[in-house]
């Protein structure tokens, strides 16, 4: 029996997810929704056009009736965000745009897990929570899986080995008070600031490493992306299906999600990333690392930061 994805919103992020699916086989059946159902059409058959080099998916464009039966829904929809606007500016328009859609989804597909992606993707899981009457396990945020994927390719760039190699995470807001909690990064269980010293080889120097630098470069990194080609879509895409891998795969694997906070580091409903095990039920549970004090007062402080946006939202 093959793997049903519906992704809700044909737009560079959608769409880029839809090809990615299609290409890497992660899905036999992908249903495309869109308010636009031209653009959905139009995504779909390009896709599927490419279909006879790859594994045999079935793409389409279709309703949320469609949806039902599916394994994954993945929630794109909502506007985009503009050069020099914050994640958290879009906060009202996009939480009115959800607040139509889960009622629809969820009527059609009661059982899958939902993924949420569009912006700001925290305070988006933390209303679906809060609306949508699904079981916690089956609502995840993408979160900073695309923030830790940024910080882990910086890093493999800085120290010249591979990412596979690199075991660095960015907690918090999938925004700007987002932090690396830089006592759990290594290389190789190596702690990252003792790796240079570590390498023994005569044409391999590096310079020290700035860790503000190094948070300054992967929080600016979507807005830089933006300034010049106007979206990002393909790192998103490419997380989004790494985590849509995880949650079909037999083990569960840890992953920089945005869940709802029970206690955790001192932290009550809000919904943030930290480390969770992810599998074929969702969210299989969250670690406990042992972060120093500045690190929980951190996480604390971005908690905080969405907890005020929220409250000057309505659901």
């Amino acid at each position: 029996m093959g793997n049903k994805i519906t992704i809700i919103g044909s737009g560079s992020v959608g769409s880029t997810i839809a090809y990615t699916l299609a290409v890497q086989s992660l899905a036999s059946e992908i249903v495309m929704i869109d308010i636009n159902l031209e653009k959905s059409l139009g995504e779909a058959l390009d896709i599927r056009q490419g279909m006879p080099f790859c594994d045999p998916v079935q793409i389409y464009a279709g309703s949320y009736q469609d949806a039902k039966d599916s394994d994954i829904v993945i929630l794109t929809s909502g506007i985009a965000r503009k050069p020099g606007q914050s994640r958290l500016d879009l906060a009202q328009t996009n939480v009115n745009i959800t607040k139509s859609i889960i009622p629809e989804i969820t009527k059609y597909a009661p059982d899958a897990i939902y993924i949420i992606v569009a912006n700001p993707v925290d305070i988006l899981t933390y209303q679906f929570y809060k609306t949508s009457g699904l079981p916690e396990n089956r609502i995840i945020g993408s979160g900073t899986t695309l923030d830790t994927a940024r910080l882990r390719s910086r890093l493999s760039e800085y120290y010249k080995v591979s990412q596979q190699n690199v075991h660095a995470y960015v907690f918090g807001e999938h925004g700007d008070s987002s932090f690396v909690p830089w006592s759990l990064c290594n290389i190789s269980t190596v702690p990252i600031d003792s790796f240079s010293s570590c390498v023994k080889a005569e044409d391999k120097l590096f310079p020290p490493l700035v860790h503000e630098e190094v948070e300054n470069y992967v929080r600016k990194s979507g807005g830089r992306i933006i300034s010049r080609k106007g979206a990002t879509f393909y790192a998103i895409a490419i997380s989004v299906c790494h985590v849509c891998k995880c949650i079909f795969c037999e083990t569960d694997t840890t992953l920089t999600v945005s869940t709802l906070m029970h206690g955790e580091y001192g932290i009550e409903d809000v919904c943030l990333s930290t480390l969770s095990l992810v599998g074929r039920d969702g969210i299989g549970g969250k670690l406990i690392l042992p972060m120093s004090d500045t690190e929980v007062a951190s996480l604390k402080k971005s908690a905080d930061s969405l907890k005020d946006v929220i409250s000057q939202l309505k659901f």
